[in-house]
């Protein structure tokens, strides 16, 4: 039974790790295009639920300007994740931008966790955590450039 389970497993893995392999890499960064461009957009406009997380963040600059500024930035990073001649520069403008996300981890504890308790994060806490995917899956990404350019 257990042999031909794993017989089972093996001719399915034969058949679908190819697919992953074929679109998995594509599939990740129109994710990542999709996501940067569709809430750096909702910052431009003025209906992004993390204005005011961003505009708390960084006090000292004007809120009127670097809100929908951080959102230009983010629609940048998702078009350049859309093409793969601009990936390096993606990847590179998409490092402070992260960076940047996680200050209010220590600026704004009373935001980003319940009671203080860094165990209990708050929506926004989850929201500012969730970046570390993002990282890693540029991280992937930026592991294969070189072999994007090669298929070009």
């Amino acid at each position: 039974m257990q042999n031909h389970l794993d017989e089972l497993i093996n001719h399915l893995d034969n058949i679908i790790i190819p697919q992953l392999r074929k679109y998995g890499l594509k599939f990740l960064r129109y994710s990542i295009a999709v996501v940067f461009i569709w809430f750096g957009a909702l910052k431009v406009v003025g209906y992004s639920p993390a204005s005011e997380l961003a505009a708390k963040t960084v006090y000292w600059l004007d809120p009127g300007f670097f809100v929908p500024f951080l959102g230009c930035w983010e629609v940048l990073i998702g078009v350049c994740f859309l093409f793969r001649p601009f990936l390096r520069f993606g990847i590179l403008i998409l490092a402070p931008q992260m960076a940047g996300t996680f200050l209010p981890l220590v600026l704004l504890p009373q935001v980003v966790y319940q009671n203080g308790n860094i165990l209990l994060p708050t929506l926004e806490g989850q929201y500012i955590i969730k970046n570390l995917v993002i990282i890693s899956a540029s991280m992937v990404i930026g592991a294969h450039v070189k072999d994007a350019e090669e298929k070009a």
